[in-house]
């Protein structure tokens, strides 16, 4: 595939790269602005990217548009690709950039910015600001579809004008790009702000944008991940903690963050002092460390701490579990000497593969390095604790690549990718390497030679926040979740209430007993909307009681997504059952799911 770059150069790269999807994506956005110009002359062009698996581009239109307008606009790419136009390449002087763009101020505003050579490139009549790469011809622009609209502040600032967002994807192939739709279909499907309403989790109220309410079902989810967490932190040596949700000015501005954070941090005023509502708990673990005297003897500390966050998103970017204004973050914070620091780290990536295997979930790891500005600390401090993160991974065996300039403001970090059952990557877990924080806040321990040290200190992260992941295994399970996290386990239909419901209550009563989560459905209805109903609600396991089972003391059982129906005896099904949820398995039809 033959595409041209940002010096004009001709180059020949391999069709199936990550690379060659972002060129060819890429030049579908300049396609979509080149039709917007043709059906809307007076629009503004932002920015067109490619992104991950497609493109989008940011867009001024005088008249708003709606989702009706995207298969006009469509045609009318499809129209100019079909003219097999070149796209140039062009060298131009900031004074000649200047006036090719003196209509669009958003085109004015990146070229002022801009201090090295600016290029453009056109096809026909159309022509934009870009640094490339590119293909050489529209003709290759041929499997695109218009997905959706949204709004986007220009450059991302909310004091900044709203613009339309278009988004978009292109592929190689037609049936590629069927199949990439289909992908998005099923994603419609998991969406979890429906299946969370469906399947009775949570809710957001207008009274409370970005601040979820637990619905008695979530809470049962959420409980049995939290129990899973704590007893995973207890097999790894953590202690608990938990630290007040408001803390005085003070103590945030010794921590940077009422410099460096205080846009997105809640405030208020309690006896006529400055105080915040916790963005993040790191500072109260702090305080509890100081809390005592410490010998290298005690090191490593421990402490874990399900803490209660806010923080103030924009509006226009909350997106049920997704993004929120308050979660639970589940933090630890481990403090250590320097020579211990590596096999902590080490001890931690075997920490996360547990964690994450249970759930079936992929990873990778990014190395988020020092920002280009607005960071705290020596360089050399930055520098050595980068050093040190990617010693660990490459000691425990794990590949991880370089984003630079992402790191936190007190330090680096490494970055847990996630790829969920969708092939769609989130970011949750996250270790940060903190050598700033323990000297701002005169953290010590004492050494072997009784002299004052300064510990270091590991802020982690595993699933992110709570709110998120069970929005993430939410679409990951498509709301089918596994028995050991699933709200009701197991739901007893009676054929006949008349003749089966007091055997069924019985077998309810017996498995309530030994704590799985079980109801009979006592309801009038036919026993094939009984079952029906069993699984639109996505329970794991259905038992039906006719004569056969109350007569021989038996269960047929059904799993869910499953056809078969299977008899057994209860203590059968109950050693079944047992073994599921010690192992945390999961069953899943794919034919069916």
């Amino acid at each position: 595939m033959k595409i041209q770059n940002h010096q004009g150069q001709i180059l020949e790269i391999e069709k199936q790269t990550k690379e060659a999807f972002e060129v060819l994506n890429h030049s579908t956005s300049h396609l979509l602005a080149q039709a917007i110009q043709e059906l809307y002359p007076d629009a503004k062009f932002g920015f067109g990217p490619a992104i991950e698996e497609g493109f989008y581009y940011d867009i001024d239109f005088s008249c708003p548009i709606t989702l009706d307008d995207l298969p006009t606009i469509e045609k009318k790419m499809h129209e100019l690709a079909s003219k097999k136009e070149r796209i140039i390449y062009r060298q131009v002087t900031k004074q000649e950039a200047l006036e090719i763009f003196k209509d669009n101020p958003y085109k004015i505003e990146l070229i002022n910015g801009i201090n090295d050579t600016i290029t453009v490139f056109s096809q026909g009549n159309f022509i934009d600001l870009c640094a490339g790469p590119h293909l050489l011809n529209t003709d290759q622009i041929k499997h695109f579809k218009l997905l959706s609209l949204a709004g986007a502040y220009w450059r991302g600032n909310s004091n900044n004008k709203m613009l339309t967002r278009i988004y978009g994807t292109c592929w190689y192939s037609e049936q590629e790009l069927k199949d990439y739709l289909n992908i998005v279909e099923e994603r419609k499907r998991r969406d979890h702000r429906i299946l969370g309403k469906q399947l009775g989790l949570f809710m957001i109220s207008e009274y409370g944008p970005g601040f979820p309410f637990w619905l008695p079902n979530g809470m049962i989810l959420r409980n049995a991940l939290i129990d899973f967490w704590t007893k995973q932190h207890i097999k790894f040596d953590y202690q608990f903690i938990d630290t007040p949700i408001i803390l005085s000015r003070e103590l945030w501005e010794i921590s940077g963050h009422w410099d460096h954070y205080r846009n997105n941090m809640y405030t208020l005023k309690i006896d006529e002092k400055d105080y915040a509502v916790k963005p993040m708990n790191c500072p109260g673990s702090i305080l509890v460390y100081k809390n005592g005297i410490h010998s290298y003897r005690d090191l490593p500390i421990r402490m874990a701490e399900l803490g209660h966050v806010h923080r103030h998103e924009a509006s226009g970017a909350l997106n049920g579990l997704f993004r929120v204004r308050t979660f639970t973050q589940d933090d630890a914070h481990i403090f250590c000497t320097k020579q211990q620091l590596t096999e902590e780290i080490v001890t931690l990536l075997q920490f996360y593969e547990e964690m994450y295997s249970v759930f079936g979930l992929d990873y990778n790891i990014e190395l988020s390095t020092r920002p280009e500005k607005d960071y705290i600390g020596d360089i050399e401090v930055w520098n050595q604790s980068e050093k040190i993160l990617e010693e660990a991974c490459l000691k425990s065996g794990h590949n991880f690549k370089i984003n630079p300039g992402d790191g936190a403001f007190y330090g680096p970090k490494l970055d847990f990718k996630l790829k969920d059952s969708m092939g769609r990557i989130w970011q949750c877990g996250t270790i940060q390497l903190d050598m700033n924080l323990p000297h701002r806040f005169e953290m010590s321990y004492i050494d072997e030679n009784g002299e004052k040290v300064e510990p270091i200190m590991l802020h982690r992260a595993c699933l992110g926040s709570i709110e998120r992941f069970i929005g993430i295994l939410i679409e990951h399970y498509a709301g089918a979740f596994p028995l050991w996290l699933a709200p009701q386990q197991i739901n007893i239909l009676p054929v006949n209430n008349n003749f089966h419901l007091e055997y069924a209550k019985k077998i309810c009563q017996r498995l309530k007993d030994l704590g799985f989560r079980a109801k009979v459905d006592d309801s009038n209805e036919k026993l094939g909307y009984k079952m029906r109903n069993s699984q639109i609600n996505k329970i794991p396991l259905t038992l039906v009681i006719g004569d056969k089972e109350k007569d021989n003391n038996l269960i047929t059982y059904r799993r869910y997504s499953f056809q078969d129906q299977i008899t057994i005896s209860i203590e059968q099904f109950i050693d079944m059952i047992e073994s599921d949820l010690k192992n945390k398995k999961h069953y899943v039809n794919q034919k069916n799911n």
